[in-house]
């Protein structure tokens, strides 16, 4: 961790992932999608209905493990004083917010056929709800602090308090009454998918995953060039006052 803490070490090596990852994400994202809608099949209950899945499930998956990247930067950045632990977090928040908006959204569209409705405050639901809007807090957060100092602070402190919703998401079928289904992947018993459902489901995840770490380097790279471009711009301005 503390070998890439030098800005210039840390680009270099981002700028010879980011075509690699981003590239095996786009193609693993096409494996995926096309083993969710030729070769896994339509479940006995659900219907065709029940292939949004393929989206849905790793989205929300990703939304979690998102907001946890974030919470253990902001811890790092606290500790350790990493320099590249905030650019890390506010990098992931725009990715996280998109993986949150897409677990809903697909959410709301399996709900409908489902459910009968779009939307219920049903406790998985509302506490996704939650955390889209942690996210969205985080980024405007940022930008409505000038000081970068204070704001890093800050944006710091809402990430690691937002992260006690984490458990309460993963847990919230358990805990309370909802018409949310449980753990059918992440069971002490196995997965309760058939081998031809499961395949498609963590070809996405896996797909998800690596576009999160492309996408991550892409936004970490454009942070550092415009912190440097900042430091510069305010040297200029000072040296010519």
């Amino acid at each position: 961790m503390l070998a890439y803490a030098n800005p210039t070490r840390f680009l270099r090596l981002a700028r010879t992932l980011t075509p690699w990852t981003l590239g095996a994400g786009i193609l693993l994202s096409l494996v995926g999608l096309y083993l969710a809608l030729f070769f896994a099949p339509p479940d006995y209950q659900q219907g065709e209905a029940m292939r949004i899945i393929y989206v849905h499930v790793p989205a929300a998956w990703m939304a979690l493990f998102v907001y946890v990247c974030m919470a253990v930067s902001s811890a790092v950045a606290f500790i350790w004083k990493h320099p590249l632990a905030d650019i890390a977090a506010k990098a992931s928040a725009p990715i996280g917010l998109v993986f949150t908006a897409l677990a809903l959204i697909t959410g709301m569209l399996w709900g409908q056929p489902m459910w009968g409705a779009w939307w219920v405050w049903d406790a998985r639901l509302t506490s996704v709800l939650i955390l889209f809007f942690l996210y969205l807090g985080y980024i405007v957060l940022w930008g409505a602090i000038d000081e970068p100092t204070r704001a890093a602070r800050a944006a710091r402190i809402l990430a690691l308090v937002g992260v006690v919703n984490v458990p309460i998401i993963h847990f919230s079928v358990e805990w309370w009454s909802t018409l949310h289904q449980g753990a059918t992947v992440f069971r002490a018993d196995g997965p309760s998918m058939t081998t031809p459902m499961l395949i498609p489901l963590l070809v996405m995840a896996v797909a998800y995953n690596i576009l999160y770490v492309a996408f991550l380097l892409i936004r970490m790279r454009m942070e550092v060039s415009e912190r440097r471009l900042r430091t510069l711009r305010l040297g200029l301005e000072g040296a010519s006052s």
